[in-house]
């Protein structure tokens, strides 16, 4: 099957490079010349594990193209994918700008029957304004039908959530798009039918009803966590009580420093702005949205609070940077508040990150950033672990304790204990783990 790609940023590459993966020919358009060029060479514009040798591969094979101007359109294509960019407008909302130009792109540019999918992350009606958008199109006698399908990769494991998805929200009033999806998604559904069919509004609305749940069961944890400290309790002990009821269960409940990245911060906004445009405000999601702004800066309140409020000169030594391990995005980065404010404090800050350390670098040019964790903490008064890479969970505490000058370890991720930490004579911060030092690791 034929399909075009338009964009090729974190979802149209992984999109397309896997459905060449499974033998589909498949070009991906991107305007951004610079970027086309550097994929036909094998430089990928972000790290996706395991993205690099599907691309390079499919590449080689004359399964996968890359090209930088839309009148290299295939004639005979009819299968478009849209996966542009939708960020959030200053006023919170979804930025549609670049859905309508790809559409109008493809429309003055192609002269078959279109179906074309919208996977992008949309506000759910987005497909009837699309279709008004293009009446002129089929006024000449040429259909269009718009399928929603949303994605729903993970940042870090995008690949094999691709390949192997828990489920395939197909959106469409048409049968026939619905037949072809169907054979399209045929390699990816045959161990069982993960192929859910509804309308297109329904499929806009699951997409951003599940990145909020998913960031409502966090905020609720951290929310907690504060009470665990306040009375305590080990929000970890709590958590590992909760997820064993099958009601509930075990993902997403652990406490932090809260999410960033570019899909909760903006697709929370976005819902709440599209709840108030029908009178029907979301109190709990901006409830969501505000405890997870306050636990951004519950960390760097930890360590200033550590030192007394005095700062000045105090060397921090962070792990991790990125919002979440296995990818090199720091967008609305927890980092990026706790560096911003330690440094307004007074502090010196040193830093790793096993892969995004030149973003950062662009941000923060006064940091100093070194190969290797131990290098960090070197003369270090405190080290804050920030993001859970698994570079992190098998520390050597005595090699770490040795090379530091000081001795708290903060942990915004709740990776260790004071069990682990306190033969060693390191003061462990944790988040909401109260003021009991308990002796049962919590590893659920």
């Amino acid at each position: 099957m034929k399909i075009t790609i338009i964009g090729t940023g974190y979802v149209g590459l992984v999109t397309g490079a896997c459905f060449a993966e499974v033998g589909h020919q498949v070009d991906c358009i991107d305007i951004n010349s610079k970027k086309i060029q550097l994929l036909k060479i094998g430089v990928l514009p972000f790290y996706e594990p395991g993205l690099d040798t599907i691309v390079e591969r499919n590449h080689l094979d004359s399964r996968l193209y890359f090209k930088d101007n839309y009148t290299q359109l295939d004639p005979s294509c009819s299968l478009f994918f849209i996966a542009v960019p939708t960020p959030s407008a200053p006023d919170g909302k979804c930025d549609l700008t670049h859905v309508y130009q790809a559409l109008e792109s493809i429309l003055a540019n192609s002269r078959n029957s279109l179906i074309i999918v919208i996977k992008s992350t949309t506000p759910p009606g987005t497909i009837e304004t699309l279709e008004k958008m293009s009446s002129k199109y089929t006024a000449q006698g040429r259909s269009v039908v718009f399928v929603s399908n949303p994605e729903f990769l993970k940042e870090g494991s995008a690949v094999a959530d691709c390949m192997k998805p828990d489920r395939i929200i197909i959106g469409s009033n048409s049968k026939s798009a619905l037949k072809e999806l169907r054979s399209l998604y045929a390699p990816f559904t045959h161990n069982h039918d993960r192929i859910i069919e509804m309308d297109p509004t329904s499929a806009e609305m699951t997409k951003y009803a599940s990145n909020a749940m998913l960031a409502t069961r966090i905020s609720f944890m951290n929310e907690l966590s504060k009470t665990c400290e306040k009375i305590g309790a080990n929000i970890n002990a709590v958590r590992v009580g909760m997820g064993s009821d099958s009601r509930i269960g075990y993902h997403f409940l652990y406490a932090g420093i809260g999410w960033g990245g570019s899909c909760f911060p903006k697709d929370i906004r976005a819902l709440i702005e599209l709840a108030k445009d029908q009178d029907s405000p979301c109190k709990i999601l901006e409830a969501v949205y505000e405890v997870n702004q306050k636990q951004k800066t519950v960390l760097c309140e930890k360590i200033i609070s550590y030192f007394n409020h005095q700062m000045e000169g105090k060397v921090v030594a962070i792990w991790g940077l990125s919002f979440k391990p296995d990818t090199d995005d720091i967008r609305e980065a927890p980092s990026l508040e706790i560096i911003e404010g330690l440094l307004n404090a007074g502090a010196k800050i040193r830093a790793y990150d096993p892969i995004c350390m030149p973003q950062v670098k662009e941000k923060f040019p006064q940091i100093e950033f070194c190969q290797d964790p131990y290098m960090t903490a070197h003369g270090a008064d405190c080290v804050a672990l920030l993001t859970e890479w698994k570079q992190f969970r098998s520390v050597d505490f005595k090699k770490l304790k040795s090379n530091m000058k000081g001795k708290a370890f903060f942990d915004g991720r709740n990776q260790f204990n004071h069990q682990i930490l306190e033969p060693f004579d390191l003061d462990y911060i944790g988040i909401g783990q109260g003021r009991v030092k308990s002796c049962v690791e919590y590893s659920v």
